[in-house]
């Protein structure tokens, strides 16, 4: 049972890196339970949906990401999934039109709700 949870787990988190990269603010916090919370460094946590969906329609709104992610770690004990991985890649930002590189530290926890794997948590930080 524990290598489907981690094949779901890592297509959750697949799915949340596709939606960055298309900028998909929907699909971003549809991957979220209802009481998701969002920690994103240097900027204030946000939680829940309602709160969910101006924070990426913003983010996006501000730039475009164009990142990979590497999965590090996988845990799952009964409906909890911790997960660590790395991203790099670069960044545009809209009001400059710059490209800088991007590379973050990342720690998602997931629950399962229904028999999918949503995020719960979720924070990210520059390892420099």
């Amino acid at each position: 049972m524990q290598n489907v949870d981690k094949a779901s787990i890592e297509q959750t988190l697949e799915n949340y890196f596709d939606s960055l990269r298309r900028s998909d603010a929907k699909t971003a916090v549809g991957l979220y339970t209802t009481d998701g919370v969002f920690v994103p460094a240097g900027d204030l946590t946000v939680t829940g949906t309602e709160q969910l969906v101006p924070a990426y329609e913003n983010l996006f709104k501000a730039i475009q990401l164009n990142v990979t992610k590497k999965v590090l770690e996988v845990i799952v004990k009964d409906d909890l999934s911790f997960v660590r991985t790395q991203s790099s890649g670069s960044v545009l930002i809209h009001a400059t039109g710059a490209s800088i590189p991007a590379e973050n530290r990342e720690f998602f926890v997931l629950r399962k709700e229904q028999g999918d794997w949503k995020i719960a948590r979720y924070m990210f930080n520059q390892p420099k």
